[in-house]
C-alpha cells in the first residue's frame, strides 16, 4: 500500500474481497482471454482455417497476462483492447493472427462488463439470503414481544417487536424478486461487429446468414448464457446498465429504511446494534454508543441511490448505435455501485446478528402510552356495567387531557388509571383497569402476522437457497 496516492474507501474499508475480486483486473483480462478462445472455437466450428494448435495455444497462456507488455503497448497504442490482443499474441505466436478475429472492441469489452455483473449480482443475491434469514430468525424469537408502535413518530397502536421485523423482511424479498428478475433477463452481447449488423462475420462466413446466428449462440452457450440480445448496436443496450444499478439500488433503499428504524429505536435505548468490548463510541463522550454501523449503512445507501443517474443519463444519451462517452463513466459507477452495495450487505447481515433488545425499556415505554390507548376499551367495559357512552366518553376525554399535561408539564407518570378509578361515573376498580392493560391485548394478530409470513413467505425462500445460507459478516472498521 502506498500513502502518497488516493485510495478508494470503498475499497480499503467496506467491500469484501470476494467482490473486488469480481471487478479487478484479473477477472477482467481472464475473462477477454475466456471471450477471445471462445470466438475462435465457435469459428474453427463453423469452419473457419483455425486449427487445434492454435486454439490449445491460446488455452495454455489463458491465465498467464503479461500486464508488463500490455501496459507498455498501451502507453504507444493508447488502445487498451489492441494492447491486450498484441500481449496475448506475444505469448502466443501461432495464433496471433486469429486472436479477435472479425471483432470489435465491444466484443471483449461488453461481454465481459455482462459477465461481470452476472457475478457480482449472483453475490449481492447471496448475501441478500442470508440477510434475511437473518431477520427470519429475530422476527421469530421476538414475534410476541409487544412494542409501542409509531406514526408519524408519535406513539400508536403497539406492535410487536417481530412484526416490525417483518416489515424490513417484506422490502429485501421485493429486492430478492427483481434481483431474480434482472438475472434471468441478463444476455450477452455476442459478436455483433462495429454497429451492431455482423457485417464483419457475415464477410468471415462468405455471406451465410445461419453461421452467424449460430456464432452468438454458441459464443453464449461456451460463456454459460442462454443466448445473446437480438438486436444491438456496436454495444449492448445502456438500459441494462440502468436496469442492473436499479436493483442494487433498491436494496440500498431496503437497508436505509432498518438502518432508520435502528437508530431511532437506540435512541429509545429499545434496541441497539452490536458494540464490541474495545469499540469507541465517542472521542469525547467515553460513555456514548453511537450506532456507526447503521449510520455507515445509510452513508453508504445514499451513495447507491445517487449512483443510479449514473446508469439512467448515460442509457438517456447514448448516440445512435454507439458513443464513447459512457466508458469513463461505466468505469466509475458500476464497480462502485456493486463494492458499495456489498459493504451495506455485510453492515447488515452483521448488524441483524447482534441485535441487543431491552424488553424492560420496551414495556417502561409502552405502559406509559397504553393507558391511553386502553380508554376505548374501558370505556366499552363501563358501558356494559351500564355506564352512559357520551358521558363517559367525554369524561375520558377530560381525564386524559389532564394527564397528558402531567406527563408533558411536571414530568410526573401517566395517572389515568388512577383518575378513571376514582371516578363513580366509571364504576371500576384499580385492579379491573389493571386488568385490562395486558399489553399482548393490544398487538392485534402481530404475532400470527410473524408466523403466518415466515412460513408461507420466507421459508420456502430460504428452503429453495439453503446451500447459500450460513455466511458470517466480517466488519473491517
Amino acid at each position: 500500500m502506498t500513502n502518497d496516492r488516493y485510495q478508494s474507501p470503498l475499497s480499503e474499508r467496506y467491500a469484501s474481497k470476494e467482490m473486488q475480486y469480481i471487478f479487478s483486473p484479473d477477472m477482467k483480462f481472464k475473462t477477454w482471454r475466456r471471450l477471445w478462445i471462445a470466438l475462435a472455437q465457435t469459428e474453427q466450428e463453423l469452419g473457419l482455417p483455425i486449427t487445434d494448435e492454435q486454439i490449445q495455444e491460446l488455452i495454455a497462456a489463458k491465465d498467464d497476462i503479461n500486464y508488463d507488455v500490455a501496459k507498455a503497448r498501451e502507453a504507444e497504442v493508447r488502445h487498451d483492447v489492441m494492447s491486450h490482443v498484441y500481449a496475448y499474441g506475444q505469448q502466443c505466436p501461432n495464433a496471433k493472427g486469429i486472436i479477435h478475429l472479425g471483432a470489435t472492441s465491444c466484443y471483449v469489452g461488453d461481454n465481459t462488463d455482462i459477465i461481470i455483473m452476472r457475478e457480482a449480482l449472483r453475490l449481492v443475491r447471496k448475501k441478500l439470503i442470508n440477510v434475511i434469514a437473518e431477520l427470519a430468525k429475530f422476527a421469530d424469537t421476538y414475534k410476541n414481544q409487544p412494542t409501542l408502535a409509531f406514526t408519524h413518530f408519535q406513539p400508536a397502536q403497539p406492535t410487536t417487536v417481530g412484526k416490525r421485523a417483518t416489515l424490513w423482511l417484506l422490502d429485501l424479498t421485493m429486492d430478492l424478486n427483481d434481483l431474480d428478475y434482472i438475472l434471468s433477463q441478463l444476455k450477452l452481447l455476442g459478436s455483433k461487429g462495429t454497429t451492431g449488423t455482423q457485417a464483419s462475420f457475415l464477410e468471415l462466413f462468405d455471406g451465410d446468414h445461419e453461421k452467424c446466428k449460430e456464432a452468438d449462440r454458441r459464443i453464449a452457450q461456451k460463456m454459460g448464457f442462454d443466448g445473446c440480445y437480438p438486436v444491438s448496436g456496436q454495444t449492448y443496450s445502456r438500459k441494462v446498465d440502468s436496469r442492473v444499478l436499479n436493483v442494487i439500488a433498491g436494496i440500498a433503499q431496503s437497508a436505509h429504511k432498518f438502518s432508520n428504524d435502528i437508530r431511532l429505536l437506540q435512541h429509545l435505548k429499545e434496541i441497539e446494534e452490536p458494540f464490541e468490548k474495545h469499540q469507541i463510541g465517542s472521542s469525547a463522550m467515553a460513555y456514548k454508543r453511537n450506532p456507526m454501523r447503521s449510520e455507515r449503512i445509510a452513508s453508504l445507501s445514499r451513495y447507491v441511490m445517487s449512483d443510479v443517474m449514473n446508469t439512467s443519463m448515460t442509457a438517456a444519451t447514448q448516440w445512435f448505435e454507439r458513443t464513447l462517452d459512457d466508458s469513463a463513466n461505466k468505469r466509475l459507477s458500476i464497480p462502485e455501485g456493486f463494492l458499495a452495495i456489498d459493504g451495506i450487505l455485510d453492515l447488515y447481515m452483521n448488524v441483524v446478528d447482534g441485535l441487543v433488545v431491552y424488553p424492560k425499556v420496551i414495556e417502561q415505554h409502552l405502559m406509559n402510552e397504553l393507558p391511553f390507548m386502553a380508554t376505548e376499551n374501558i370505556m366499552m367495559d363501563a358501558v356494559k356495567a351500564g355506564g352512559d357512552r357520551q358521558e363517559l366518553h367525554e369524561r375520558i376525554r377530560v381525564h386524559s387531557m389532564e394527564a397528558g399535561k402531567v406527563v408533558k408539564t411536571e414530568g410526573r407518570p401517566n395517572d389515568l388509571l388512577e383518575r378513571i378509578a376514582a371516578d363513580p361515573a366509571f364504576g371500576m376498580t384499580m385492579e379491573q383497569l389493571q386488568a385490562i392493560m395486558k399489553p399482548e391485548n393490544f398487538v392485534g394478530r402481530a404475532p400470527q402476522q410473524v408466523e403466518e409470513f415466515l412460513a408461507n413467505d420466507i421459508a420456502p425462500i430460504l428452503e429453495a437457497n439453503k446451500d447459500d445460507l450460513g455466511m458470517k459478516a466480517e466488519i473491517n472498521v
